[in-house]
């Protein structure tokens, strides 16, 4: 009997333990669930800069309405491509159900003006109340340069 027991702890275990990779597959789909959400794909546009800036933090909530304008007079509606003619009534259509009819511009530094203002015209006739304008802190050169206080 010595001898049986001698041979069974001579067997290699040749069956895969699965579970700490189950735990790190978990771990990792629990990860990208928790920070999807933070990503925001926000359409690329140099905002403009300026000295005196207003805080807006509903332009950060989820289901905020933020419109796009490139530099080359591109509009989005959040993350997608609309026309300037489908413009007031896309953003009615999303304002439906909200308390408050706000919508936030990120219009490049570079758009051309004129662009901006015909997509502001379009959401305001879609009856918009509030419109709000999403610019940078300009770096304060003039403070850096004299170098104090």
């Amino acid at each position: 009997m010595a001898i049986n027991k001698r041979d069974e702890g001579k067997k290699v275990n040749s069956n895969i333990n699965v579970t700490p990779m189950v735990d790190v597959m978990l771990v990792l789909l629990i990860i990208f669930m928790v920070i999807t959400p933070m990503l925001q794909n926000k359409v690329n546009v140099e905002l403009a800069k300026t000295d005196m800036p207003t805080a807006m933090p509903d332009a950060d909530h989820e289901d905020a309405v933020v419109v796009a304008v490139t530099r080359d007079s591109k509009i989005y509606l959040g993350q997608n491509s609309v026309a300037m003619s489908d413009l007031g009534a896309k953003v009615s259509d999303m304002l439906q159900n909200k308390a408050t009819k706000e919508v936030f511009f990120r219009a490049d530094a570079r758009a051309h003006y004129g662009t901006v203002m015909d997509a502001i015209d379009a959401v305001r006739t879609a009856g918009v109340e509030e419109v709000g304008l999403l610019t940078e802190q300009r770096q304060d050169r003039n403070h850096a340069a004299a170098g104090g206080e």
